[in-house]
C-alpha cells in the first residue's frame, strides 16, 4: 500500500513537471489522428456509415502503430512476440479516445 501511495506521488509530480511535453505529445497524436481520417476521407464516402468507419480506423491505427514499433525492435532482438503489445495499444487507445473526447467536448461547447 505505501509502495502505491509513494508511486502515485511520484507519478503526479513528474506529471506535473512534464506537463508542456505532455500537451505536445497529445498535440502530435490529435495531428497525426487528424492526418490519418483526412487520408481515409478519400476512400470512404461521406455518408453517416462512411464517417463511423473512418473514424474507427483512424482511432485504431495510431495505437496498433505504436505499438508494432516496440514489438518489432522486440522480434530483432529476441525472435519471440513481445508480450505487452496488446497493453501498450490499451494505454495509447485510451489516452488518444480521452483526447479526443475533450477536443470534442470542447468544440460542441464553443457552438
Amino acid at each position: 500500500m505505501i509502495k502505491q501511495i509513494i508511486a502515485i506521488i511520484l507519478f503526479s509530480i513528474l506529471v506535473t513537471i512534464g506537463m508542456p511535453y505532455a500537451q505536445q505529445g497529445l498535440q502530435y497524436l490529435i495531428s497525426a489522428h487528424d492526418w490519418i481520417s483526412d487520408i481515409l476521407t478519400q476512400v470512404f464516402s461521406g455518408g453517416q456509415a462512411g464517417n463511423i468507419i473512418r473514424n474507427m480506423i483512424a482511432l485504431l491505427a495510431i495505437p496498433v502503430f505504436i505499438g508494432l514499433v516496440p514489438t518489432i525492435i522486440y522480434w530483432i532482438a529476441k525472435r519471440s512476440w513481445f508480450p505487452y503489445f496488446m497493453d501498450i495499444v490499451w494505454v495509447i487507445l485510451l489516452i488518444e479516445a480521452s483526447a479526443l473526447a475533450i477536443l470534442y467536448k470542447a468544440a460542441v461547447a464553443t457552438t
